[in-house]
C-alpha cells in the first residue's frame, strides 16, 4: 500500500492506496505506446506550446501543490519554491529550444553526380523519437527530478510519451502533478498516453515497467544498486534499449594552498555550508574534501570543522534514508584509520553532520571509503602533494563533479602538478568546477550533469541543460527522399 507520510514526524496522512497492479502497468504503456505515432508527428511549434502550458500550469498551482511538497520531504518552502521554479524554467526552456530548431537536427546533402566516393545520392540527416520512455522519480528533487522534471521534460521536447515510475516518498505530490499534466495533455488536445503515471514501492513495479517490450529508453536517477539492477535488465531484454542512469556521486573538492592566500574563514563556512544543504541530500554534495598536510591546510580543517558543527540539518527525506544515513556514518565511526573531527548523538527528527579526517594513503587503499554516504557526511584527505591528490581524484573514480580551489585564473600556463591535478579531474568528472561549489546546477544548454562510471551509467549524455533531449532522439539518413517528406525537415507524420 501506497501513502503520504509527514517526512517530519513519519505521522501517515490521508487514506491509503493501492500501488499500479500488473494490469495497470501494461495498460499505461499500452497507452504510452499508442499514443507513440501521433505524438511523434507533432510540430516543434506544438510541443513548445505543450512544455509551456505544462510550466503555467505548475506555476498556477503552486499554492495547492508546495504545502504538500514540504510535508512529505521536509525540505523547507524557500528550497521546494524555488525547486519549483527551476522546474518551470526547464519546461520553458526546452520549448525555447524547440522553436530555435536546435533540439532536431536537419542536414540535407544535395546528390553529386559521378562513381563514388566522390559521386554520392542524395542524403539527409534527421532524428526520430525513440517512442515510450519509462521514468523513475528522484526522491531528492520531488519538482526538478519528478513527475514533470528533467527527464520527463526531455523527453516529451522529443516527441517521447513518458511512463513516469512516482516515487513513493512523495506519492501524493506526486499523483497531484500527474493529474495536472493529464489535465494539460486534454486541454492541448493530445493522446492522454503522452504521459502516464505508475506507482509502487516494490521491486516489482520498476522491473515490469522496464522490461515491457513497448519501452523504448530508461531515464533513471536514484541510488547505484537500484540504478545498476536497472540497466541490467535493460541490457538482458530481447531487445535491449538504452538507460541513462544518474546514480550519485562523492563529488571530491581539492583546496590548493594557493586558495588559502586570503585566509580560511569564508571558504570554510561555503563548504560547511554546502555540506549541510538539504541535509547533504544532492547528488552533487561535496563528500571528499583534499587539503594539504601545511599550516594553512591544517588552518582550513579546523575551521571546516568549527563551521560544519555549528550547522544544523533539517529531517531527511524519509526514514529509509536517515537509517541509510545513520549507517554509513556508523561505519566511518568505527573505521580504525578516520579520526572524527565533527559528530554529534542524533536527535529523535533531524541528523547530525559528520566530518573525519584520514591519510591520502589510507583513503586510497580502502575502497570502502571511497563511497557515498547520501547526507551531511564528509571525508577530510590529506596529501603531501599534488601527485597524491591526483592519485585520490584517480580512486574515487567516475563522479558527478571535482571542484580544484586554486588553480591560477591567468593566461599564464600553471606549473606541472597543477596541470596533472586539472587533467585528472578532466578524466574522471562530468563537471570540474575551479571556483564555488558542486550544489546547485545550472538548466543550460552548456551543462553537463554525468560522468564517468559508477556517477552514470550513459557519461556521453547529460539529464540536465538542453542537451537532455538527444538522448530520446534517434539519428537516420534519408536517402533520396521524396519532397513531401523533405518539407517536413525532420518532423515525422
Amino acid at each position: 500500500m501506497l501513502q503520504s507520510t509527514d517526512a517530519r514526524t513519519g505521522a501517515l496522512q490521508g487514506a491509503a492506496w493501492h500501488e499500479s497492479t500488473p494490469e495497470q502497468i501494461d495498460a499505461a504503456v499500452a497507452a504510452a505506446a499508442s499514443a507513440a505515432d501521433a505524438f511523434a508527428a507533432t510540430s516543434n511549434a506544438q510541443r513548445a506550446a505543450f512544455l509551456r502550458a505544462l510550466a503555467q500550469a505548475l506555476g498556477d498551482n503552486a499554492a495547492a501543490l508546495l504545502p504538500i511538497a514540504d510535508r512529505e520531504t521536509a525540505l523547507g518552502l524557500p528550497r521546494l519554491e524555488g525547486e519549483l521554479a527551476r522546474t518551470a524554467f526547464q519546461l520553458r526552456g526546452f520549448a525555447d529550444a524547440l522553436e530555435q530548431g536546435g533540439a532536431q537536427a536537419f542536414l540535407d546533402e544535395a546528390a553529386i553526380a559521378g562513381a563514388p566516393p566522390a559521386g554520392r545520392p542524395r542524403l539527409t540527416r534527421i532524428v526520430a523519437p525513440l517512442g515510450p520512455v519509462a521514468v523513475f522519480a528522484a526522491s531528492n528533487f520531488p519538482f526538478a527530478f519528478s513527475v514533470l522534471g528533467g527527464d520527463s521534460a526531455s523527453a516529451l521536447a522529443a516527441g517521447c510519451p513518458v511512463v513516469l515510475k512516482a516515487h513513493p516518498g512523495h506519492a501524493q505530490l506526486s499523483r497531484d502533478v500527474a493529474a495536472i499534466a493529464a489535465a494539460v495533455i486534454a486541454q492541448c488536445g493530445l493522446p492522454a498516453g503522452v504521459f502516464q503515471l505508475v506507482e509502487g514501492a516494490s521491486v516489482a513495479v520498476g522491473v515490469q515497467l522496464v522490461q515491457s517490450p513497448a519501452i523504448a529508453a530508461v531515464a533513471f536517477t536514484g541510488s547505484f544498486k537500484g540504478g545498476t539492477a536497472l540497466a541490467r535488465l535493460a541490457a538482458e531484454r530481447a531487445r535491449p534499449i538504452p538507460f541513462y542512469g544518474e546514480l550519485g556521486s562523492v563529488n571530491p573538492l581539492v583546496v590548493l594552498p594557493a586558495a588559502l592566500g586570503n585566509g580560511p574563514q569564508a571558504l570554510a563556512q561555503t563548504l560547511a555550508d554546502s555540506i549541510c544543504l538539504g541535509a547533504g541530500q544532492f547528488c552533487t554534495s561535496p563528500g571528499v574534501i583534499v587539503v594539504f598536510k601545511d599550516g594553512p591546510g591544517e588552518a582550513f580543517v579546523q575551521q571546516l570543522r568549527a563551521r560544519l558543527a555549528a550547522l544544523s540539518p533539517h529531517a531527511m527525506l524519509n526514514a529509509g534514508i536517515r537509517a541509510a544515513f545513520e549507517r554509513g556514518v556508523g561505519q566511518w565511526r568505527a573505521h580504525g584509520k578516520l579520526q572524527v573531527l565533527v559528530d554529534g548523538p542524533p536527535s529523535q527528527a533531524t541528523p547530525q553532520p559528520f566530518l573525519a579526517q584520514v591519510d591520502a594513503a589510507d583513503f586510497i587503499a580502502d575502497h570502502a571509503l571511497q563511497e557515498e554516504v547520501f547526507g551531511a557526511a564528509a571525508l577530510v584527505v590529506r596529501v603531501d602533494d599534488g601527485a597524491q591528490a591526483s592519485a585520490v581524484l584517480n580512486a574515487i573514480g567516475g563522479t558527478l563533479t571535482s571542484t580544484l580551489w586554486g588553480v591560477p585564473t591567468g593566461e599564464t600556463l600553471p606549473d606541472e602538478a597543477v596541470l596533472a591535478l586539472v587533467r585528472t579531474a578532466v578524466q574522471v568528472s562530468g563537471r570540474v568546477l575551479f571556483s564555488g561549489v558542486p550544489t546547485g546546477v545550472a538548466v543550460t544548454a552548456a551543462q553537463h550533469h554525468g560522468g564517468p562510471f559508477p556517477a552514470s551509467t550513459a557519461p556521453f549524455t547529460t539529464s540536465v541543460g538542453y542537451a537532455a533531449i538527444e538522448r530520446f532522439l534517434r539519428p537516420l539518413a534519408l536517402q533520396d527522399a521524396p519532397q513531401w517528406l523533405l518539407a517536413k525537415e525532420g518532423a515525422f507524420f
